[in-house]
């Protein structure tokens, strides 16, 4: 993957520079999902507006807010998002991030794996 350096104990990579790649949050920029780890990744994503709601059976997803305002649906559930907010989505919880210029880090445990991925 291109920007990153694999060695045998730690990996490095500069987000911004890996390529996005749509999901039904927006576009995600997604790091460390080669076959040398296994154990979680890390997702650069730039939420649309439009977001669409989904969910994960296995994956645990922790989201902390970079940049820009608006909301998280979770289960049904409408709660803000500003700089600095951080959320804990457990397997099986319905959610999208929807608002203006919304940037977020995401960390998928395990690593994501788009077969984990499903619509509500």
């Amino acid at each position: 993957m291109a920007g990153e350096v694999i060695e045998k104990n730690f990996q490095i990579t500069q987000l911004a520079e890996l390529d996005p790649t749509p999901c039904p949050c927006g576009q995600s920029r997604r790091a460390f999902m080669n076959d040398e780890n296994t154990v979680a990744s890390m997702h650069l994503v730039e939420i649309k507006q439009d977001s669409e709601l989904h969910f994960h059976k296995q994956m645990t997803e922790l989201y902390y807010i970079l940049e820009g305002e608006g909301h998280i649906e979770l289960d049904g559930e409408i709660h803000p998002l500003t700089p600095g907010t951080a959320v804990l989505i457990k397997p099986g919880c319905r959610h999208r991030a929807f608002g203006s210029n919304l940037k977020i880090l995401n960390i998928p445990v395990p690593k994501f794996d788009p077969a984990d991925e499903y619509h509500a």
